[in-house]
């Protein structure tokens, strides 16, 4: 059954949603942050939960704080990490799922990497867009706190992503020591949409993603 919940951080509360796997019984929840510029609700978030809910994953959908206030600013990644937790926490106590999967889109993702990196309880950690460079600027890594990582990985990137060269997070890779699995999703770009000379359309994208996820999922429990 659907709840919709405001969770308390710090002086702050932001709002969430959780919506169980359409594919029967929770064989995990994951508790998805928002992209950088995005909201709990935006069409990548709501299609990425719908393929991954279709595929055994309930998930928890909810907003950082700047976006609760309607600003376009990030906070600073301490504060988003914090969202993170809280929005976990409230999930194990309502929930009390079998597994617990964090992560989310490109910038949702990485604070939960961050939190990861720091060793936060968890049993997997999904990423849907890693933002593993500023656009065009593929010198300034966020990448100092992946080696850190302990806990299963899987990552989708797109083989257009500008925010994500190829070479370069296969060359990071080399760096990490957690299980990592790494999934290119060929011709996609950072929103996940692919070229209609591809010959396929979003929608076979984002199945993709759901058959993968349930496949590891499956592996890691």
């Amino acid at each position: 059954m659907s709840a919709e919940w405001q969770v308390a951080v710090g002086n702050d509360s932001v709002s969430a949603v959780y919506e169980p796997a359409t594919s029967g019984a929770d064989e995990a929840v994951y508790v998805m942050g928002h992209g950088a510029g995005g909201n709990k609700s935006d069409r990548s978030m709501l299609a990425a939960a719908n393929a991954l809910r279709a595929r055994g994953f309930g998930v928890v959908r909810f907003n950082f704080v700047y976006k609760e206030k309607r600003s376009g600013r990030p906070d600073p990644m301490p504060k988003c990490m914090n969202v993170v937790a809280a929005v976990v926490e409230q999930a194990r106590a309502e929930l009390k799922p079998k597994k617990l999967i964090i992560g989310g889109r490109s910038f949702g993702g990485r604070a939960a990497s961050m939190l990861a990196a720091d060793g936060f309880d968890a049993d997997g950690l999904l990423l849907l867009a890693y933002p593993l460079h500023p656009e065009g600027r593929p010198e300034q890594l966020r990448d100092a706190h992946l080696p850190r990582i302990a806990m299963p990985v899987l990552c989708f990137n797109g083989t257009r992503d500008g925010l994500c060269t190829p070479s370069i997070m296969e060359s990071v890779l080399k760096t990490v020591k957690a299980p990592w699995e790494m999934h290119w999703l060929e011709g996609a770009d950072h929103s996940f949409h692919v070229l209609k000379s591809s010959g396929r359309n979003d929608a076979a994208v984002l199945d993709e993603v759901g058959e993968v996820s349930a496949v590891w999922l499956d592996r890691i429990r």
